[in-house]
């Protein structure tokens, strides 16, 4: 017999996957310690680099320099949230420690959480946009001009609900139906863990914040603990584009899920999370071997845009929404051919 507030168990769903060659499935779930060094040291030699040519030009007064050096440092360091998240899947690197020591390094510098993230992305892998199983991401949603231009250069709000959030945590407080969810049944150990990694971080902070201020140093943590508050205009384009405008409750993950094809170099900050239908479909594929995956798999795939071209798709989906709230956009996908046997 149930309780009457009972919630009914989320059924699982039956997710298409377009069947890979079993050698090439094999290749491409090999993960590396050499390339998760290089993925996660190249990344984090930038932040680094342009973190301390901040700190060198607010040294020496070069107030425009300063300026434009905490702009390029928050556009980089806004994607710690993407380098979270891969470490997270524990693919980066073969080798458990190395994982686990990126993934508090990058979340500490990014006011991240990776063990409630952990018990959030779990769901949202296997419900992808399936409420109320998966919350994480709901549609439809709409995103307007000044959505945008508030994380262009600074955003207050966004720091001001980060802190908060993990002062909440680190007091033991979880609110909010996801975090029920998310949360729920006997998981002790799990809330300990986010409300140990909370305090760590808001003593961390703290400690950045008083002994740089002690020393005259005020620009440390502006670019340490505000840093990743500034510049998001790059990381919004790239992180909104990954379910905006897609179907919901689908089994499809090509249905639910957008690849976009973005320069290099924005693939490489964003941890190559375009490859995202990709990324739903073989979680456990490391970021360094999606782009092989994606070309493995790309006849299967309706076209792939840049992020103009995403963009564009996407706006047109919100303007059709904002006529007819039931609109669903259709997406047309290749028609089957003959594929390999399924890995």
């Amino acid at each position: 017999m149930t309780t009457p507030n009972a919630r009914p168990a989320a059924v699982a769903i039956d997710w298409y996957r377009t069947p890979v060659p079993p050698e090439l499935f094999k290749q491409l779930h090999r993960r590396s310690d050499w390339l998760g060094f290089r993925q996660s040291l190249s990344f984090l030699g930038i932040a680094v680099f342009l973190g301390a040519a901040t700190f060198w030009a607010q040294r020496h007064g070069h107030r425009v320099w300063t300026v434009l050096g905490l702009f390029a440092y928050g556009t980089v360091g806004h994607f710690y949230v993407n380098a979270m998240h891969e470490l997270s899947h524990g693919t980066v690197f073969r080798t458990k420690f190395w994982n686990n020591f990126f993934t508090r390094l990058f979340s500490f510098l990014g006011w991240l959480h990776p063990d409630h993230f952990n018990a959030s992305h779990q769901r949202h892998h296997r419900y992808t946009l399936h409420p109320p199983d998966d919350l994480e991401v709901m549609l439809p949603t709409h995103f307007s001009l000044y959505t945008f231009l508030v994380h262009l250069i600074v955003n207050p709000p966004f720091l001001r609900w980060m802190v908060y959030n993990t002062w909440n945590f680190a007091r033991g407080r979880f609110v909010g139906e996801w975090n029920e969810i998310c949360l729920s049944g006997d998981r002790p150990q799990l809330r300990q863990d986010i409300i140990r990694w909370a305090r760590v971080m808001l003593a961390g902070h703290l400690a950045i914040l008083v002994i740089s201020v002690a020393l005259g140093y005020w620009i440390i943590p502006v670019i340490v603990s505000g840093g990743p508050f500034v510049g998001g205009w790059l990381w919004f384009l790239c992180n909104n584009s990954q379910h905006t405008g897609m179907q919901d409750n689908v089994s499809d993950f090509r249905l639910c899920c957008r690849t976009v094809l973005p320069h290099p170099i924005v693939r490489f900050l964003y941890w190559n999370m375009n490859y995202h239908i990709e990324h739903h479909m073989y979680a456990a594929v490391p970021c360094y071997n999606l782009k092989r995956l994606h070309e493995a798999i790309h006849h299967a795939l309706s076209s792939c845009r840049g992020l103009v071209g995403a963009w564009r798709e996407i706006h047109e989906v919100q303007r059709r929404q904002k006529e007819q709230p039931d609109y669903i956009p259709a997406i047309s996908l290749p028609a089957p051919v003959s594929e390999g046997p399924a890995a």
